[in-house]
């Protein structure tokens, strides 16, 4: 490894660009056979892989499709700027993937449904909360699954390739990558999906691995980097208002911990106990790109195996991204640990830190052929997070609005229109990409997680509600969905709506008062608690105050009556029993 300086050492060379090269033709072309050898007669094969996938591809897939390119930045970034508690949001993750295996995929499966609105919308009758789920989840897919992992390739392609001026270089990659992951979503839909993430996640794994072991060798082993961390800082320091050097310069004293302070820290243990929960339940059990991958499994033996599969494979981002980030703060200092406006602009071109480009540092100093293959590795995972997200976006697209649009569609036409949307999303990122340059974020993963706690948890509460409550109804859901995203859009409106300065600055905080005590005295995961009490309420009160739903509409849609062999009566189970659709 490099001593910490400039980046013009770290640059790419032919060999590099050569690992690059053999890896998208190598993909593209497991991409192309799957395409070729999938059954793509019909709705169920193409959105959901004929439900024949075996169980390692399927938790394969599980995990590719939640590790994005916005992962090895943000972990590993979150990882330099304040230790290992980030781990905690991928720990978590292993016991929700139960919940998803044992408790969602059951009753899922038992309603034969495509989509999760689709779920919602046999479950209650009725189009208002199915069609709001459905727009939700595609601004959601546009403006922070998609905007977020493109904004990680970004910065990653610019830096590596030192072309940070020259913009036509960046939007010439991006639409390379954009046109290889819409070319496997449109040509062969999951079964392509699923395969090409089986292939990436080996490659990440590797690529992953191989990091990890020559950054912590560079720091000294395990015990020299927890020494040393603490004492890594940059040598260019910056002061407060009072002439006092910024607690930033250094990691906070927590740094060590996944259980950390209520008070004065970045990730209280109440919110990563219960907020982070939230979130996670929402995400892995309720989230069209996640679910899809388990709903694809031959049964339910294989969906839950897959998910058992992608659980234990959680367990690794804490070693495999964190640990590393924290190694990169180490080697280099004056880049990832900046806290000087006018060095990090410098460096990453922000003025409020440089900790998103720890996981890239440690890459472009790898030997050569190394580095490239990392970079295949990052590209692996932008890919994988990308078509994904397209092809979850297109079934509900096609499933749950266009044939709102069009009652009478032929299959033939729900497939044209399937692929087409994946155009629309490519040209919506694309459009897209400006905002995501010019509003870079010190801690990626935490800007994608507070959105999540600001959004979700009205989702989250319905679901649950839905499946363990018989007694919910859709107007409860639907005020319940209601009142929640009006909450959560005005937390989200005044997190967002002013530039708060950071310590070295020296500029007066623009919020005002009322604003800044709500921000700063409720952490997001809090708010993600509070939110979904909220909506629970909304949801069992509205719900006992209007008329229930007839047990006999309930057959297959709850937890409890999942196994039910009775004749469902309602409209929509019915009509699908009836037509085998």
């Amino acid at each position: 490894m490099a001593d910490d300086g400039g980046q013009e050492a770290m640059k790419l060379n032919w060999i590099d660009f050569v690992v690059l090269a053999g890896y998208f033709v190598f993909v593209l072309a497991v991409g192309l056979y799957t395409s070729w050898k999938a059954k793509k007669g019909s709705v169920s094969s193409y959105f959901l892989a004929s439900r024949n996938m075996h169980w390692i591809p399927v938790g394969a897939s599980l995990f590719a499709s939640n590790i994005g390119s916005s992962h090895f930045i943000g972990l590993a970034g979150s990882g330099a700027a304040s230790g290992i508690g980030i781990g905690a949001f991928e720990l978590n993750a292993i016991f929700v993937l139960m919940m998803l295996g044992w408790i969602f995929v059951p009753v899922y499966m038992s309603a034969g449904i495509f989509t999760m609105p689709e779920y919602l919308r046999e479950r209650f009758g009725g189009q208002r909360i199915r069609i709001y789920l459905s727009v939700l989840a595609l601004i959601l897919y546009v403006f922070t699954k998609i905007s977020a992992d493109l904004y990680a390739g970004a910065l990653f392609i610019t830096t590596s390739l030192n072309v940070q001026d020259d913009p036509e270089w960046l939007y010439l990659s991006i639409l390379i990558l954009l046109a290889i992951a819409a070319i496997f979503t449109i040509a062969g839909g999951l079964t392509a999906v699923i395969w090409t993430d089986f292939v990436q996640t080996i490659l990440m794994l590797i690529g992953a691995f191989i990091v990890m072991a020559t950054s912590l060798s560079a720091v000294g082993g395990y015990n020299q980097l927890v020494t040393d961390y603490f004492k890594a800082s940059a040598s260019v320091r910056t002061y407060d208002q009072n002439n006092v050097t910024c607690p930033d310069n250094y990691p906070p004293p927590y740094a060590l911990k996944l259980f950390r302070p209520i008070v004065g820290s970045d990730l209280p243990w109440p919110g990563v106990v219960f907020g982070l929960s939230i979130g996670s339940i929402w995400y892995w059990c309720t989230d069209q790109v996640i679910v899809q991958r388990a709903l694809s499994s031959k049964n339910m033996i294989h969906a839950k195996a897959g998910c058992l599969l992608a659980g234990s494979i959680k367990f690794l981002p804490l070693f495999l991204l964190v640990f590393p980030g924290m190694a990169s703060r180490i080697l280099y200092p004056n880049q990832v640990a900046c806290v000087a406006p006018e060095e990090c602009v410098k460096y990453c071109g922000a003025e409020t830190g440089c900790t998103n480009i720890a996981y890239i540092l440690l890459v472009l100093d790898l030997p050569n052929g190394l580095s490239g293959l990392m970079l295949a590795v990052m590209m692996a995972a932008l890919m994988s997070s990308l078509t994904s997200v397209f092809n979850s976006a297109s079934t509900i697209f096609t499933i749950d609005i266009w044939t709102r649009i069009r009652r009478q569609a032929t299959e033939m036409e729900l497939l044209i229109v399937g692929r087409s949307f994946v155009l629309v999303l490519v040209v919506i990122s694309v459009i897209w990409i400006p905002v995501i340059q010019s509003s870079p974020n010190s801690q990626l993963f935490v800007y994608i997680q507070s959105i999540s706690s600001f959004l979700s948890p009205p989702v989250c509460a319905v679901y649950l509600l839905a499946i363990f409550w018989k007694r919910t109804n859709e107007p409860g859901a639907f005020w319940g969905l209601l009142v929640g995203l009006a909450i959560g859009l005005f937390r989200f409106a005044i997190e967002f709506a002013f530039t708060v300065p950071t310590c070295g600055q020296n500029k007066p905080d623009p919020r005002p008062e009322w604003i800044r005590v709500l921000v700063d005295n409720v952490h997001y995961l809090h708010f993600g608690c509070i939110l979904l009490v909220i909506s629970f309420v909304v949801t069992i009160v509205v719900s006992l105050l209007t008329e229930p739903i007839p047990d006999k509409c309930l057959h297959r849609l709850t937890f409890w009556t999942k196994d039910s062999r009775e004749v469902s009566f309602h409209p929509r189970v019915a009509e699908r029993e009836a037509t085998g659709r």
